[in-house]
């Protein structure tokens, strides 16, 4: 993919903040995922398991050490589980900070983060690089730019293969109270090519995977029957959308898993109460 945007490429994963690691560890694998090994963030207070998709990928994160650095997740699980954010994708963390910054934005990085990841045949150190980006410019979430240095270490195939065929992270979903100027507020990175609003929905495409924005008004029609209880204050992240390679096959698997679910025209939605907070919507290409 050409390094436009910024030298952003796309959603490298969205962040689900959970209060028990063990136990979204086994929702996540009932829902028909395969679950990485654990991970510890080397100076930091925070563990993860994840979902590893083809494209992009879901991070479980819980902390494992109050008293060191959360990323703000200690605030978001005072009030619910859920969606704290996302990380864009870029192959050179500091080719991309220097074109944020020529953007007129004004990036902070690359700082280094390492963690130990638990496998079998030992622990093992994937390395990144991150560049962090003030509020101003990711209207309506938390984000920041990851440059992987250790791929191979994460994204192994035996990872990617999941028994519900979810293949691909294809969009992140936000509440917010007005979705188009949130939409434009990612010009400066993204231009205005990437832009579409439609009837109920405001979307950026980010190149591989996309932002979605929505009023709370609109929640019930582009998502029917989920409920969230309480419904969090706006803005706030709602649900994750991914392709999956067989409707069928993925529909048999919850049934057979017991998780409770609505159809839907192209796949099925997922309750937040069976996700840690997330609405999943699984679709068929």
């Amino acid at each position: 993919m050409a390094l436009d945007s910024c030298g952003i490429t796309g959603i490298d994963h969205t962040l689900v903040g959970v209060r028990d690691l063990e136990a979204a560890r086994a929702a996540w694998a009932r829902l028909g995922f395969t679950i990485t090994p654990r991970g510890r963030h080397i100076g930091w207070g925070t563990g993860n398991y994840c979902v590893m998709l083809e494209e992009g990928y879901v991070e479980l994160l819980g902390i494992v050490d109050p008293g060191q650095f959360s990323n703000n997740l200690d605030k978001l699980l005072e009030k619910r589980e859920g969606l704290l954010g996302l990380a864009f994708a870029t192959p050179d963390a500091n080719a991309c900070r220097d074109a944020l910054a020529a953007a007129g934005l004004k990036p902070d990085g690359p700082q280094q983060l390492k963690r130990n990841l638990e496998l079998p045949t030992g622990t093992v150190t994937p390395d990144f690089r991150l560049v962090f980006l003030p509020p101003e410019s990711t209207p309506e979430i938390s984000a920041f730019v990851t440059h992987h240095l250790t791929p191979e270490l994460i994204r192994r195939p035996d990872w990617l293969a999941h028994v519900n065929g979810a293949q691909r992270l294809l969009s992140a979903t936000v509440v917010c109270a007005d979705p188009v100027s949130a939409a434009l507020g990612y010009l400066p990175i993204f231009g205005p090519d990437r832009i579409k609003v439609t009837d109920h929905m405001t979307s950026v495409s980010c190149g591989t995977g996309a932002l979605r924005f929505m009023k709370a008004d609109d929640f019930p029609r582009v998502y029917p029957g989920m409920v969230m209880q309480p419904m969090p204050e706006v803005p706030f992240m709602a649900s994750i959308k991914m392709l999956v390679a067989d409707k069928a096959r993925c529909v048999t698997h919850l049934k057979n898993a017991g998780v409770s679910f609505h159809a839907s025209a192209r796949g099925c939605l997922v309750p937040p109460g069976e996700a840690n907070g997330v609405i999943l919507e699984l679709v068929e290409g």
